[in-house]
């Protein structure tokens, strides 16, 4: 009997071992899963682009003459006041002299030479005419005393002085002329490196001055060198006049407007920089981007709310985050949590242990937040990086809470 007994416990002891082991096979077992809540907070969108600085109003400084530029003695980087001068501009040396030129220019020396002789010869006649002109005048008035000349006689005589005395200055002048001409031939036959400049001569040189009080941001003629009219000296701004120009895609520009927020990161300093949109440009250009696709583009300028720190200068990349959208109370989740269902955005919300296939409907989406307009409240537990292996009313549990 008591074999019996032990032979009966021994078989119920194996058919619930059994029994449980297949309970433990063919139960459904939960899937583990990230869980996240849906919550109410602050949520804004933004467009995030490269950025370049610049200085507002950057001024050019070029040569208004032709002639021989001075080294410039300034560094890029270097301070400059209003009215500072740069450097200076001599005029240019006189070009070499061919033989032929040359020759012409001795036989006009010559020919100078012949002409002040002849004007000599002249002025010498003439100042005979006139001394014969006064002595005559002289004894004329004399007669006229004692009525032998006639009035009419007396005034011609004055006359003839008169014209006397304009033909020695005409004379004069005709030497002046010709010595002229003289200076004129022989400073022509200069050679380069003949005629050199006195330094500190007001009188033939131009002083290239700053425009504004600032830095010198670039220098295209830093050696001695001949200029041209209107060449390039150097580029001259205020740093502490700063703004940041970004192009974003044209879809996006239509949705910036003047005045948006917007903040400055990645500039290379421990905080982001407050900015607004100052404005808009209404034309668009094509650029390329990396992967080789035409874009449509449009710059949009920004303007810092505060003082630009020292250390960022003119043609800085930073990154400029324009703000389109936002708002202080938003039922938001992460955008992993998010499929889509027939056509429609849809979660798995987490009820009672199981995953519910739940159709939202989505507002503004940022890369990690997406407005929730309607489908969950606030609380609810979406399931995150939904897979495969989920469907609606499959057992979920926690991965968290399983570590």
């Amino acid at each position: 009997m008591t074999s019996v007994v032990a032979r009966s416990l021994a078989g119920l002891v194996v058919a619930a071992a059994i029994g449980g082991g297949l309970y433990i096979a063919f139960s459904e077992k939960p899937i583990l899963v990230d869980l996240a809540s849906v919550e109410t907070g602050p949520m804004q969108v933004s467009v995030a682009e490269d950025g370049i600085t610049r200085i507002r109003n950057v001024y050019a400084v070029s040569s208004p003459i032709a002639g021989h530029l001075d080294r410039v003695k300034y560094s890029v980087g270097d301070p400059v006041s209003a009215g500072e001068s740069i450097t200076s501009i001599h005029p240019l040396d006189p070009p070499f002299l061919d033989t032929r030129t040359r020759t012409e220019l001795m036989a006009a020396i010559d020919a100078a030479r012949s002409s002040i002789a002849v004007a000599e010869v002249e002025l010498t006649r003439a100042r005979t005419s006139r001394a014969l002109a006064h002595a005559s005048q002289e004894r004329a008035r004399k007669l006229a005393e004692t009525n032998i000349v006639s009035e009419s006689e007396l005034e011609r005589l004055v006359g003839e002085v008169e014209l006397a005395d304009a033909q020695v200055r005409s004379a004069e002048a005709m030497i002046a002329l010709r010595r002229a001409e003289l200076a004129s031939a022989q400073a022509r036959l200069a050679q380069p490196g003949q005629t050199p400049i006195a330094a500190g001569n007001d009188q033939c040189c131009v002083n290239i001055v700053s425009p504004i009080d600032g830095i010198i941001l670039s220098l295209n003629a830093k050696s001695e060198q001949a200029a041209s009219v209107g060449q390039l000296i150097a580029e001259i701004g205020d740093p502490s006049d700063l703004e940041i120009t970004v192009d974003v895609l044209s879809a996006d520009a239509v949705k910036i407007r003047p005045g948006s927020k917007a903040l400055i990161t990645d500039w290379g300093g421990p905080s982001a920089l407050e900015a607004e949109v100052e404005r808009v440009e209404p034309s668009g250009f094509t650029k390329v981007s990396a992967l080789g696709i035409a874009e449509q583009r449009v710059n949009a300028i920004i303007a810092l709310k505060q003082q630009p720190p020292a250390d960022l200068g003119h043609g800085f990349r930073v990154i400029a985050n324009l703000i389109i959208w936002s708002s202080d109370a938003v039922m938001q989740v992460p955008v992993s949590s998010l499929y889509r269902e027939g056509g429609d955005w849809a979660v798995f919300r987490m009820e009672d242990g199981r995953a519910r296939v739940t159709p939202v409907e989505i507002g503004h989406m940022t890369d990690r937040r997406a407005e929730i307009l309607s489908g969950l409240s606030d609380g609810d537990q979406v399931l995150l990086y939904p897979g495969d292996a989920l469907e609606d009313g499959s057992l979920i549990s926690d991965r968290s809470a399983a570590n």
